[in-house]
């Protein structure tokens, strides 16, 4: 298996997307009339614009040429780009235990330069145990088993190389106390998981906050992650994943209804010292 590299491809066709959206806009082209001409609905533009979908060199030279790009120099810098943005993810090696739906997130996660996520009944993907990150996949329904599950937890910590990187990743996680309560796996597995996380917290680039049972009704509802990007071409996006599927949003006015959840969240929540105290006397406890 290749080594996982940033989310360069999948940064990439964001960017060209949001390159041509501006261009489009500029030239006060709507959605509908930039679709006709590559045979595309209005739907599928804005996929395009949004680097949801893989584009086609022939409709991206004809874009440009609707948008009036037609410097040489300036074509072939958006084809170039357009050629990275088109590589295989490494994640596409697991396509047969991950759902078409979460391909996406693990690009937008490898790209990503921050990630602010809550959760309300497990410990966060990237910050799970290999143990504790299979008796969550066996719990499926239907569940993984046997070489499915063994690939499924390979998928989950092969992701986590985004927290080593040189230019690693930055969490922040709010988790609900019953989360880390939840005796997942068993005695064991929920210990070592616990004794991972205090492990992670002295990382400068992970922060975690545990929201606690007594704060009774608060701002939360269910789990979501905030994804931002090193790009200023590049929204923010909300990523909220449901039984069937998730949804991607990156409109501004709901990104900004989400980042305020989560500040309140973060303002509910135990501090990263606390939980870090909390953390010790679960394991102490146990």
């Amino acid at each position: 298996m290749s080594e996982p590299a940033p989310g360069s491809a999948t940064v990439r066709r964001m960017i060209v997307g949001a390159q041509l959206r501006r261009l489009r806009e500029e030239k006060g082209i709507t959605r509908a009339e930039a679709g006709y001409t590559i045979r595309a609905s209005e739907s599928k533009m804005s996929r395009l614009e949004l680097g949801r979908v893989a584009f086609k060199e022939r409709d991206v030279s004809d874009l440009l040429m609707l948008y009036g790009v037609t410097d040489p120099e300036a074509r072939d810098a958006v084809l170039a780009l357009l050629e990275d943005a088109n590589r295989r993810g490494w994640w596409r090696e697991y396509e047969d235990v991950m759902p078409g739906w979460f391909q996406n997130y693990v690009g937008l996660e490898a790209a990503a330069k921050i990630l602010r996520t809550y959760e309300t009944h497990f410990v966060p993907g990237l910050l799970q145990t290999p143990e504790y990150a299979r008796a969550v996949l066996a719990s499926t329904t239907p569940p993984l088993t046997g070489r499915d599950l063994d690939r499924a937890v390979t998928l989950r910590t092969t992701r986590q190389q985004v927290l080593r990187r040189s230019d690693a990743l930055r969490v922040w996680a709010v988790v609900d106390e019953s989360a880390l309560r939840r005796d997942v796996g068993g005695p064991e597995v929920h210990r070592a998981q616990l004794e991972r996380l205090l492990e992670l917290m002295e990382r400068p680039n992970i922060s975690l906050q545990v929201l606690p049972i007594s704060t009774g009704v608060h701002a939360g509802g269910g789990a979501f992650s905030l994804l931002r990007f090193g790009d200023p071409d590049l929204p923010d996006v909300v990523y909220v994943e449901h039984l069937l599927g998730a949804l991607y949003m990156d409109k501004i006015e709901h990104v900004e209804r989400y980042i305020e959840v989560m500040d309140r969240l973060s303002v509910d929540s135990l501090t990263p010292e606390a939980t870090y105290d909390l953390v010790s006397k679960m394991i102490s406890d146990s």
